[in-house]
């Protein structure tokens, strides 16, 4: 909540601090990180320490030294004036929105998940249903105190000397440096969205309703600021369209008891609160909470509420995949092993239909989420080279696939990343990637990453993108 501050710039509370921070707060935090960055011998790997992730490249407990980074996770300022937020690269974005909000205010983007930082999803990438009209959470950045692997702290503008590392850095996942500290744009919201779930027999009259949208930013009248939509089989093709609004009916709360996205085949019309509607995805993962129980009828009414989040899953995810447990188990029972299937993917709006009937015909996952996204910035971003003036959609899935006998257990990974790069989409790697190094770098621009690579970490103190991103190191 504010605590005050001068003009028009209000200094926040830290959300798990006792005192407000304060740029000066801020610098001491940085000369201290850099430090520590310093006393890492140079010849040993860096790797970023962090309470969460929201990574799906597992891998075992490293013994190279961590950056303790945690201290940096506060929001700084916000300026409802120039509708702006000052935050350190650590902050979540729920303690984010939970800042600006208050002012009738929020990041142009907000990804699902409560846990992911704004750091990560400028280094990583991060969408969402504001995303068609809105980009990419790297888009509304103005600048970028970032820590390089050469032990430097820059501040990375898009007009000033390090502009080719403020381009660069998205999609980088810490493979270049780490943010400390960004500017961001924010926007207007109201108290309330009012959802409408359009149903569609098939793609094809979804990919027109999208076209249509993306033309006129409205829906049979009414303005639309908010769209991402639900595939649950080839003829149950759901957009929701949502419009903020300053009044409504009682909202709906999928915070406990019941399960949004049931909701979407239930209701065609719905309210939800500013703050839910931005998190209706976490409370079951989208949902992937009932691989894990979460949603079974006799046990969610005993399933803590505060438990009933991302990071509370993937931790158990975690935990199953360190030991082994739904493996060991799966061979008692005789089941034939899985292939975790886990990605999304930005796919052409002219090549989404042939993409899902390609995904339904031979991967089978469901449902399926989809979220269209155009680039904000004519000028692009280099390490995740989108075509400005292309309209996509991202197909997020999430689960696993049985392998037939003879099948490699990357078969089905594979196999979407082919078809992905024959429709000239794009592959997120916040997952498990399977390219050989050759075609990675023919997708995710190895003149760019070479330069960048040189001018800020010439000894490679931190892991490249293909070894961190491919091989896992």
């Amino acid at each position: 909540m504010p605590t005050g501050g001068g003009g028009n710039i209000v200094v926040l509370m830290g959300a798990d601090s006792a005192a407000a921070i304060t740029r000066d707060d801020h610098s001491d935090e940085v000369t201290a990180l850099s430090a520590q960055y310093g006393r890492i011998p140079k010849s040993v790997p860096v790797r970023l320490a962090k309470r969460t992730s929201n990574l799906f490249r597992f891998r075992s407990p490293s013994r190279a030294p961590g950056l303790d980074v945690s201290g940096l996770d506060r929001v700084i300022s916000v300026d409802p004036d120039s509708r702006t937020a000052d935050v350190q690269g650590m902050v979540t974005y729920e303690n984010l929105v939970d800042a600006t909000l208050p002012y009738g205010l929020m990041p142009l983007v907000v990804p699902q998940l409560k846990t992911i930082t704004l750091g990560g999803a400028v280094a990583g990438l991060g969408i969402e249903s504001s995303s068609f009209r809105n980009g990419l959470p790297h888009e509304s950045v103005r600048e970028m105190e970032i820590l390089t692997g050469d032990g430097r702290v820059v501040l990375a503008r898009p007009d000033n000397e390090h502009a080719e590392l403020f381009r660069g850095f998205p999609n980088s996942y810490g493979s270049l440096g780490y943010a400390l500290r960004l500017v961001i744009e924010l926007e207007p919201v109201t108290p309330y969205v009012r959802l409408r779930h359009v149903r569609f027999d098939g793609v094809a009259d979804c990919v027109a309703t999208l076209e249509r949208i993306w033309r006129t930013g409205t829906f049979e009248g009414s303005r639309i600021d908010f769209v991402d939509g639900t595939v649950f089989d080839a003829t149950s093709v759901y957009l929701t369209l949502a419009t903020l609004v300053t009044e409504a009916p009682e909202p709906s709360d999928y915070t406990g008891r019941h399960i949004y996205y049931r909701s979407i085949r239930q209701r065609a019309i719905d309210h939800l609160h500013i703050r839910d509607y931005l998190w209706r995805w976490d409370t079951d993962w989208f949902w992937c909470s009932r691989a894990l129980g979460a949603q079974h009828p006799l046990v969610r009414p005993f399933w803590p509420r505060r438990y009933l989040r991302s990071d509370v899953y993937r931790r158990l995810v975690a935990l199953d995949r360190r030991f082994g447990l739904s493996e060991r188990i799966a061979r008692r029972l005789g089941r034939p092993p899985h292939e975790p299937v886990i990605q999304d993917v930005e796919i052409p709006l002219d090549g989404l239909e042939e993409f899902l009937e390609f995904f339904h015909r031979d991967i089978g996952i469901s449902p399926v989420w989809l979220c269209p996204v155009r680039l904000r910035d004519p000028e692009g971003w280099p390490l995740y080279p989108m075509d400005p003036r292309t309209h996509y959609v991202n197909v997020g899935f999430w689960s696993s696939v049985p392998l037939a006998p003879g099948q490699h257990s990357s078969s089905h990974n594979r196999a979407i990343e082919s078809k992905v790069t024959e429709l000239d989409g794009h592959k997120s790697l916040y997952s498990t990637s399977f390219y050989d190094e050759d075609e990675f770098w023919r997708l995710y621009n190895r003149p760019a990453y070479r330069r960048l690579k040189e001018r800020y970490d010439a000894h490679s103190r931190l892991p490249g993108l293909y070894d961190k991103c491919v091989r896992g190191t």
